[in-house]
């Protein structure tokens, strides 16, 4: 598969043209997330409790921007994505190596589904952008015949 045909797996692209990539297709952070008060994990499911999440706050770096910025301090988020996919077959989703350089990286995942993913930041923090580019979905390798 080549990186341009993700577009029919991958729904709610900003602007196609600038996230389809010689790599994969880039995904831009849609919100920033930082959790109040954990969630809780057994053995059997029986008293799985989901975190409470609060939206990280946004504020406009100059008058004349268009949309707003996250100030993030070194610590771990959770972040939402403006796409989505939902597929049979695993997608392979990693950081985008312009937020890795800076710092900041999410764990490489397998989704058949696009969720929440944690974002860690370095302790001397980062700035992201609305709808900044922050992950990458890499095309399915061909299978062996």
């Amino acid at each position: 598969m080549r990186p341009s045909e993700l577009t029919t797996l991958v729904s709610g692209l900003l602007h196609e043209e600038t996230q389809v990539t010689d790599r994969g297709l880039d995904l831009t952070i849609g919100e920033v997330l930082t959790v109040e008060t954990p969630g809780s994990v057994d053995f059997g499911g029986d008293e799985l409790r989901h975190a409470n999440c609060a939206a990280h706050e946004k504020v406009w770096r100059d008058d004349e921007d268009d949309y707003q910025w996250w100030h993030l301090d070194g610590g771990q988020y959770l972040v939402e994505y403006n796409e989505s996919f939902s597929t049979d077959r695993p997608l392979r989703v990693q950081t985008r190596d312009a937020v890795r350089e800076l710092g900041a990286f999410h764990p490489t995942l397998e989704l058949t589904e696009l969720g929440r993913v944690p974002l860690s930041v370095a302790p001397g923090g980062l700035r992201l952008k609305e709808n900044a580019r922050i992950s990458t979905v890499l095309p399915p390798e061909a299978e062996s015949e």
